[in-house]
């Protein structure tokens, strides 16, 4: 089914989000950046030429079988803690596609099968553009790599692009608002543990100075970094699973 404006904006119409639905674009990131926008604007393609994640890799979907979209929110808190949104959003993510999916730090969306989606999050005037794309009725054939997966492969069902979007965006307005609150920060950081599989394993992290890091995960800080056993603390790095323990 074909993302549909009315439906989407009626599922939202108690909140703050407004959503414009396009067919083509070169990217949802850089056409909501260059929009000079307002606090829960939101572009959602059907197809995106140009679309990127973290570190400017290329994210790739065959049109009408992902979910593409970016918001804009000003979160209430200091931008030094605004480290802890990309985790918030994999989150909200992760809790609404159900208990098969999990995220990896900092920003991707994993099933058993593979890399469902990713996240990029980047700070624009006195907010942040979230950037989302989630592989959704992608079948084997259509993957970009052979790592990646996708709503269907993994539970055998193409959930509706026009409900899922609106869930999604409301379970970020949610955790977002907690999270601003701030007394439930604990609760926060133990609920994205929980869906972590990260947490626990012995990671390998790329640093941005060419330098690696190997440790085992123990835990998150209320800013988002990565806890290794060593002590080392990681805010940016390129981390690679080594094992299950």
């Amino acid at each position: 089914m074909e993302l549909e404006h009315t439906s989407i904006n009626d599922a939202l119409a108690q909140g703050y989000w407004s959503v414009k639905v396009v067919e083509s674009i070169d990217s949802t990131q850089t056409a909501l950046k260059s929009s000079s926008p307002t606090h829960g604007d939101v572009i959602v393609a059907e197809y995106q030429s140009a679309g990127r994640g973290r570190l400017d890799r290329t994210f790739e979907s065959t049109t009408g079988t992902g979910l593409l979209f970016s918001a804009f929110v000003k979160p209430n808190r200091d931008k030094s803690e605004w480290g802890f949104i990309p985790l918030l959003v994999g989150l909200s993510v992760a809790e609404v596609l159900g208990i098969e999916f999990f995220t990896k730090w900092p920003n991707d969306i994993l099933s058993d099968l593979g890399k469902v989606g990713g996240i990029l999050c980047e700070m624009h005037g006195d907010g942040i553009v979230i950037g989302v794309g989630l592989n959704i009725s992608t079948t084997e054939d259509q993957l970009p790599v052979p790592t990646a997966s996708s709503v269907f492969i993994t539970t055998g069902q193409s959930p509706d692009r026009n409900q899922l979007l609106p869930a999604i965006l409301k379970e970020i307005a949610f955790n977002l608002s907690e999270w601003e609150a701030g007394d439930s920060m604990e609760d926060l950081i133990d609920d994205y543990l929980d869906s972590s599989a990260t947490m626990g394993k012995r990671v390998s992290a790329q640093l941005p100075d060419g330098n690696t890091i190997v440790g085992t995960v123990t835990g998150i800080s209320s800013n988002g970094e990565l806890l290794l056993d060593s002590g080392a603390i990681i805010s940016v790095g390129d981390i690679r699973h080594l094992s299950i323990n």
